[in-house]
C-alpha cells in the first residue's frame, strides 16, 4: 500500500520512524454529471471573478476571506514558518482507557508502518505495550495543513491510528431528544430484550452494501442494452405504515427474528427477561389460537349425532302443528305425518310418536 504522509512516533524519547497507510477505501460507485440534452459531459473551471478568466492550478493560492469580505493572502511559506511541533511527528501525549475516547470523535482511519529495518524494535516495543496494558494512546500529528488529535491502538500485529475530532468539533444533543416525557413499561422492555438477545450478534465481515450491489447491477443491464433492473418492493402491501401497537410490533419482530434464525415454536428461553418476554407473546398468541370454528365444530357434530332424532321430530310436530290449521284438508298425507289438526289425526299421530318421546327422554 502506499504511504500518504513520512514521519516519526515520538514515544518519550523514543522516536520510531513510520509510514501512514489509508486503513480505508471507499468502494460507493461514482458518478459523472452529464447534459441530459446530448450527453456530453459536464466539468467545472475554476474561473477568477475579477477577469472571468480560467485560472490554471498553479496560479491558485489561498486566503481568508474576513468578516467584510476581504480576503487575506496566506502562502506557503507563512504557514511553513508557523511553530508547529507535530510537523513530521505522531507526538503521544497520554495513555487512557478506550472507554474514555467518545465514538462520535472517531475520524479516519490509519495504519503505522514501521520504516526501515532500525524501526522494527521500538515499533513492536510499544505495539506490545499498548497490549499489555489494554490501553490506547492519545496523540497530536499535523497532516494536510493541520494539527489533528489520534488515538493509537492495536488491530491484529499492526499499530493503527484513529483520527479524533477535537472536543470543541463536538455538538451538543440540544433539541435532538423527545421534547414530551414518554414512559415504558417494564413488559415493553422485556420485549425489546428478548428481540436483541433473538437477533444475537453477527459477523461483521458478512455486512455488504446492498445497495452499491444493486447500483452495479442496474448500471450493467443499462450497457447491455436493457432498461435497468425491476423497482423494489416498498412493502406498502405488507402494511409498512407507523407503528401504532408498539407491544405488537415487538411481538411480531420477536416472532420474525425467531422464525429467521430457523428456531420453531416457543424456543428455549435466553435468560429470565427473555422467558418472560416470550411468556407473554405465547400468551397473546394461545387467545389469538381460540377461535370458536374449531372446537364448537367438533363438540356440535358429535352432539348433533346424537340428538339428530328427537329434536328434529319435536321441532316438525309443533311446525307442523301450526301450519296444518292453515293448509286445506287435501294434504293429508303430509298432515298425517307432522300431526294434522283433526282429532283423529292427532290421536293416531300422538299414539305412533309417543313411544319416541319417552326414548328420547
Amino acid at each position: 500500500m502506499r504511504s500518504i504522509w513520512n514521519g516519526a512516533i515520538s514515544f518519550g524519547l523514543v522516536s520510531i520512524p513510520i509510514k501512514l497507510v489509508n486503513a480505508t477505501e471507499s468502494r460507493s460507485v461514482s458518478f459523472r454529471q452529464i447534459h441530459t440534452e446530448d450527453g456530453g459531459r459536464v466539468r467545472y473551471k475554476k474561473v477568477c471573478e475579477l477577469d472571468g478568466e480560467e485560472v490554471p492550478q498553479a496560479e491558485i493560492g489561498k486566503a481568508y476571506e474576513d468578516a467584510d469580505g476581504t480576503m487575506i493572502p496566506i502562502t506557503e511559506e507563512d504557514l511553513a514558518a508557523l511553530p508547529l511541533p507535530t510537523a513530521k511527528t505522531i507526538e503521544i501525549v497520554a495513555f487512557v482507557p478506550a472507554g474514555d475516547i467518545d465514538p462520535l470523535q472517531m475520524d479516519a482511519a490509519y495504519y503505522l508502518s514501521a520504516n526501515g529495518v532500525p524501526a522494527a524494535k521500538p515499533y513492536t516495543l510499544l505495539r506490545e505495550a499498548l497490549k499489555r496494558s489494554e490501553k490506547v494512546a492519545v496523540a497530536k500529528y499535523a497532516l494536510r495543513g493541520r494539527e489533528r488529535l489520534g488515538m493509537l491502538r492495536v488491530v491484529d500485529d499492526v499499530i493503527a491510528m484513529h483520527g479524533l475530532l477535537w472536543p470543541d468539533e463536538i455538538r451538543a444533543p440540544e433539541g435532538v431528544a423527545p421534547e414530551n416525557p414518554v414512559s415504558v413499561r417494564d413488559a415493553e422492555l422485556d420485549l425489546a430484550d428478548a428481540l436483541m438477545a433473538t437477533l444475537g450478534e453477527v459477523d461483521m465481515s458478512t455486512l455488504h452494501d446492498d445497495y452499491r450491489t444493486a447500483v452495479e447491477e442496474m448500471i450493467a443491464a443499462k450497457a447491455e442494452g436493457g432498461e435497468g433492473v425491476a423497482p423494489p418492493d416498498t412493502g406498502e402491501e405488507r402494511g409498512g405504515g407507523q407503528v401504532i401497537d408498539l407491544m405488537a410490533a415487538l411481538e411480531n419482530s420477536v416472532r420474525a427474528a425467531k422464525e429467521a434464525r430457523g428456531e420453531g415454536g416457543e424456543g428455549k428461553a435466553e435468560g429470565e427477561a427473555e422467558g418472560k418476554a416470550e411468556a407473554e407473546v405465547t400468551q397473546l398468541k394461545s387467545r389469538a389460537r381460540t377461535p370458536k370454528a374449531t372446537d364448537t365444530k367438533k363438540s356440535t357434530s358429535k352432539t348433533a349425532a346424537k340428538k339428530t332424532a328427537a329434536p328434529a321430530r319435536k321441532s316438525t310436530a309443533k311446525t307442523a302443528a301450526k301450519k296444518a290449521q292453515t293448509k286445506s284438508a287435501a294434504t293429508k298425507s303430509t298432515a298425517t305425518k307432522s300431526t294434522a289438526t283433526k282429532k283423529t289425526a292427532a290421536k293416531k299421530t300422538t299414539g305412533k310418536k309417543a313411544t319416541p318421546r319417552k326414548r328420547t327422554a
